[in-house]
């Protein structure tokens, strides 16, 4: 069970490094945001699997809150870009 959590952690971490690399190089906004969105998404995975592997429910009150402003800034930021583009 130690193994499967450290590789766990061990791509979790590296897939938060990959997009905060993302985030401080990307040449153009749309980079950024996406990567942003996976640095939340890789969030979200983590905290799940912590609570898989402790077995408790306790934060997920923060995952729910977690994807609630993923979507929302991911349609926000998307509808920005969109809007930018037509003019």
């Amino acid at each position: 069970m130690i193994v499967v959590v450290v590789i766990a952690g061990l791509l979790f971490a590296a897939g938060a490094v990959g997009a905060v690399w993302r985030i401080i190089r990307g040449p153009s906004a749309l980079d950024r945001i996406i990567a942003s969105d996976v640095l939340v998404a890789t969030s979200m995975c983590a905290i799940g699997a912590e609570m898989a592997i402790n077995r408790h429910t306790d934060t997920l009150p923060v995952l729910l809150g977690l994807a609630l402003f993923g979507i929302v800034g991911s349609v926000s930021a998307a509808r920005f870009l969109a809007s930018r583009d037509d003019t």
